[in-house]
Order: C-alpha cells, then structure tokens, then sequence
C-alpha cells in the first residue's frame, strides 16, 4: 500500500503555497517507474540540462531537455537499447575528447556498461573497454591516481574493484589500492575528510559502513575507529559528504533501511567531524526523530539561505512471518538547516503534495534555466516527478559544497 500525502491547507483551506512546483505531467513524457538512479549533464552539448536513467530490468532512457525544462524521450536514438539491471550511473569525461560519456553498473547481470559521446549526444557501446565485471551497485568517477584522467571505483556484493584510465578511455583493476574485503556494498563517497588534500572514502554496506583513508597516492586502507558503529546492524542504503555545519570539513549522513538485514536499525544518521576525519554520531541532538527507512540523501542549499539542508527518498518496510518485504509507506523529505548544522522538518513548506514516491535517487540541476535549482525524484516501482524550484536565482552560499574537497557531488552545474 503506497501512501499519498495530504496538501498542507493555508488559513483559506486552500493548498499553501510550496517553493517547488510539481510539472511532471507537462514535463516528462512518459509514466517513468522502475528508477534506480538519475543523473543531470549537458549530454548533447545545447547549454541545457538532460537527464539520463538507469533502469531496473528494463532498458535505460535518456530525456532530452528543450532549454526550458521540457524532455522528451530520445532514448532509442541516442543510446543503445539494452534490458539490464542497472543500479547506478555516473557522467565524465573518460576519453578526453571533451563531452560527457556514461557508465552504468548492473547487479544481477554482472555486466557494466560503458557509451561513448560523438559530442552530440549519440551514444555506443564501448563496454568493452572496462575490465571488470561484477554483482555491482554503486559507482564514483574520479582521478583517483592523479594522473589528469577519470577513474572508476565500483561497489560490489564483494570486494569493491579501483578501475584505473589509461587516459583514452580504457579501464583496467588495480588489486593492490583497495584492502581486498568483501562486503555487500550499496554507495560509495569520496571526500578529504582529514585534511591531508586527497580524498578519502566512505563505504555504505549491508553490515557495518567502513571509511577508508587515502595515502597521498589513491592506495586506501581502513581507519576503524573512526567513526561509530552501532551495537545493532546497520544496513546503509545511501552515504553523503557535506559540511552541515561551515567549519570547513565534510559531515557525513547514511541514509538507512531494513530490506536485506531484518535486525538492521532503519533510522538515518548524522555523522559530525572533528577536522581530523575522526566523527561522532549527533544525530539525536541534531536531526528529527523520524523512523523512515531512506533508500537516498543528498545536501543541497534547497532555501537558498546559505547552508546545506538534506533531502532524503523514503519508505517504511515492514518484515512479514515468511520474510517478504512490504513497503507501506512512502515519502520525500527535506530537513532544513538553522545554519549550524540543527535540522527541522521543512517538507511541507519546500515540496508540494504530489511529491511522493519510493525515492530511490534525487538528481539537482537548473532544468529551465532561471538559476534555481530543480529536483528529479526518481521512484522505485512508483511514477518519477520533476519539480522546479520557484526561489529564482540565488546568492552564493556562505559554504557551499565546493569548499570540502569532495568528488561525485550529485548536484548538476
């Protein structure tokens, strides 16, 4: 049973007025279900945002922006149509020609996939060029070895695999700079949580979430210790970097539920750092005592005053006798930042009614071109929405993102 949030009324009894707006019915062509995740890029070189999707057990889609927000469907002329289980996809440059290639990591297939840019947003097949295959849920790309080219790091039900470039596009698995644990992996992050100038690693796993520290060199090693494990099981869908409180180092948010690991705690936590990339948990004193599993987090500055706020994708799944999972319940929400890292419930007053959903991902970008930053809110076995924030262009944040070295930002340019 899928909930449906009701429209918060104003002192008139009419819907109060929300900062996003929802135009998924005049915006996206189509009933898109089945998301796993989205991501925003000028994939046809035109100035305005596309967004490309990768698909659960059907094949990805490419929407193509009109430069005002509009998409359509352009999927079976520009990328090739496979059926896959697609978890996770990234946008970079891997070839150096100086358009955006995609990489999408499967699951159950055990294939992942490379296309290739010809500048104007036609994509083929290069998979070839990716030396590695697995039961893969998470991807990040970044130069790794600092070489000036993208590398890849794939997050396995396994030992995760470091994809070095050879600076044309071409892949191949370093063994020797992950420590070679297997782990059922669901999101990886990177940022220089210790100030060193590299950047360092957080794995959100089925099972204990573990931070690797980077030598200068990208080799990474566990740091255990820290940051806090719970007595209980974690099982961490979703990890984010951010600084929540301006202090200038990256903050660290997991986005937790219960769908593998029936003892797993679903309540999300609020990871505070020291400066050092030593964290404590704050999540108690700082965030709602809300207990939705969350498949998705990201921060982003959604009321433009300054600071980081969270949007995370939920849904409350109950465990049946037999086992079965049943979600119940489902819902986006937005904690609102008071400036110094304290949260409160703002969801009413950013999203509009209709933007419920299994939130499997949030993709950020000016869509339309007027400065704001709007929301893909890709569903999982719900309808995808598009809402465009009605804010107008604003100011630059007092600490915004870019301050914190921090590598697979989500938040389109």
């Amino acid at each position: 049973m899928v909930g449906v949030a009701l429209p918060v009324l104003a002192a008139t009894g009419s819907p109060a007025q929300t900062l996003y707006v929802d135009v998924t019915s005049t915006n996206i062509p189509f009933n898109i279900a089945n998301t796993m995740d989205a991501a925003m890029a000028d994939l046809d070189a035109d100035g305005d945002l596309d967004i490309v999707l990768a698909m659960e057990f059907q094949p990805n889609i490419l929407l193509v922006n009109d430069g005002s927000g509009v998409f359509t469907d352009q999927s079976s002329e520009r990328l090739p149509i496979v059926r896959r289980d697609s978890e996770d996809v990234g946008v970079a440059d891997v070839d150096g020609d100086g358009d955006p290639d995609l990489v999408f990591v499967t699951e159950d297939d055990l294939v992942n996939e490379l296309y290739l840019n010809d500048r104007a947003g036609r994509f083929r097949d290069a998979s070839g060029r990716i030396g590695d295959t697995g039961r893969s849920n998470a991807l990040e790309m970044t130069d790794i070895d600092g070489d000036g080219d993208v590398d890849l790091v794939i997050g396995n039900a396994g030992p995760n695999r470091m994809l070095l470039n050879d600076g044309n596009g071409w892949f191949a698995v370093d063994p020797n700079r992950l420590p070679g644990r297997s782990s059922v992996t669901q999101d990886l992050d990177l940022a220089d949580v210790d100030g060193d100038g590299d950047l360092d690693m957080i794995e959100a796993n089925e099972g204990d979430n573990v931070l690797l520290l980077n030598d200068g060199s990208g080799h990474f090693s566990d740091a255990p210790g820290r940051i806090p494990l719970r007595a209980t099981r974690e099982e961490t869908r979703e990890a984010d970097f951010g600084d929540v409180d301006c202090d200038g180092d990256p903050d660290l948010y997991f986005a937790n539920t219960r769908l593998f690991v029936s003892t797993a705690d679903p309540r999300n936590r609020l990871l505070i750092n020291d400066g050092t990339g030593r964290f404590s948990d704050e999540s108690a004193a700082r965030l709602p005592d809300d207990e939705l599993a969350s498949y998705e987090v990201d921060f982003l500055d959604v009321d433009c005053d300054g600071d980081l706020d969270i949007l995370t994708g939920n849904g409350l799944v109950v465990f049946g006798r037999a086992g079965p999972k049943t979600i119940v319940h489902d819902l986006y929400k937005v904690y609102l930042n008071d400036g110094e890292g304290f949260f409160h419930d703002g969801t009413d007053e950013i999203l509009p009614p209709t933007a419920t959903g299994i939130g499997f991902d949030i993709a950020a970008g000016d869509v339309d071109g007027d400065g704001a930053v709007d929301l893909y809110l890709a569903g999982r076995e719900t309808r995808d929405r598009l809402v465009l924030s009605t804010a107008g262009r604003c100011f630059r944040p007092a600490c915004p993102r870019s301050t914190v070295r921090q590598a697979g930002a989500r938040l389109a340019p």
